[in-house]
């Protein structure tokens, strides 16, 4: 089943047992679409800063028809964040060769590998205050579910 996020998710803020809404994106059996779907974070951790990925998952537990509450037990939707290798190469090859080419021009060769030396430093600092990596998942996202169980959901009386 697809449900659609009523607010956003990120590994800043939520945590592992935080609860969160959704609404039913297509109809699914006699659950109509824009049915209310209750899930809770299972897991949220946010990258380290120079290695690492950040992720997120997400589980639903219940649903709401016609004023009765479902309990439901369904897979996982997750989330990971990209690793950091090329942010990292960047600033500590480029504060590198930044810091050659400065070294270089000040004081020859041996000023070139001095300058590489402490720009490499500089990138390497540069990519650990940087470094975290978060998972956000906007309002509005669609997110796929699957039902481990069955679920006995009671037909509506008629004239109801």
């Amino acid at each position: 089943m697809r449900v659609r996020l009523v607010q956003s998710l990120h590994t800043e803020r939520n945590n592992a047992g935080d609860r969160f809404e959704a609404t039913l994106a297509s109809p699914v059996a006699v659950i109509p679409a824009g049915a209310t779907f209750h899930g809770h974070v299972v897991s949220a951790d946010s990258s380290g800063r120079l290695k690492g990925r950040g992720h997120m998952s997400l589980t639903l537990d219940s649903f709401e028809l016609n004023g009765k509450t479902y309990a439901i037990q369904t897979s996982t939707s997750s989330r990971v964040t990209g690793d950091h290798k090329k942010r990292n190469l960047a600033l500590i090859g480029g504060g590198s060769g930044v810091g050659a080419l400065i070294g270089g021009l000040a004081g020859g060769g041996k000023g070139a590998l001095i300058g590489a030396g402490a720009g490499a430093a500089a990138g390497t600092g540069g990519a650990a205050l940087t470094g975290k990596k978060h998972v956000h998942i906007p309002s509005e996202t669609v997110l796929s579910f699957t039902l481990k169980a069955p679920v006995q959901v009671t037909a509506r009386p008629a004239g109801s």
